[in-house]
């Protein structure tokens, strides 16, 4: 199980590969199951250009681990990553990758979207949006979850 935090654009396919070949044996999985989500170049009616994404070291790692913990414990999953990016971020390019391994598709599929909705709500990020007009905005809450 394992949670990083980059400042550089990543690959989220090659991640999710490096991971996959380096943590988890051949056979040991029957199913996986990703999320990538990239930046948008809209939001709340506006053109966005850019976004600055902030972190709190340290506290951002546990709360995502604790995250990972929680699912470790509803689903029996052989693996998770998330990977999620700090910094500067321009449309298009990948901001969060979850990735699950499990015996069974439905463990995996269930554990990603938990994985995901929970760490919108409960990871410290915080996102500041340059509009196309220059000006920024702190965005002050995220996109709507789901229901169970």
């Amino acid at each position: 199980m394992a949670v990083i935090i980059v400042e550089d654009q990543f690959d989220p396919w090659q991640a999710l590969q490096v991971h996959q070949q380096s943590h988890l044996a051949s056979g040991q999985f029957g199913a996986t199951a990703t999320f990538i989500g990239t930046m948008r170049d809209f939001n709340e009616g506006d053109e966005v250009c850019a976004m600055t994404l902030e972190h709190y070291p340290g506290m951002t790692e546990s709360q995502l681990q604790l995250i990972i913990d929680d699912a470790n414990q509803q689903w029996p999953l052989q693996d998770a990553l998330i990977i999620h990016r700090v910094g500067d971020i321009l449309p298009g390019q990948p901001i969060v990758l979850v990735g699950c391994w499990s015996a069974h598709r439905a463990a995996a599929f269930d554990a990603c979207r938990f994985l995901m909705e929970a760490l919108k709500s409960r990871a410290p990020f915080w996102k500041k949006e340059t509009l196309s007009d220059q000006s920024h905005r702190w965005v002050e809450k995220n996109t709507d979850g789901y229901s169970h």
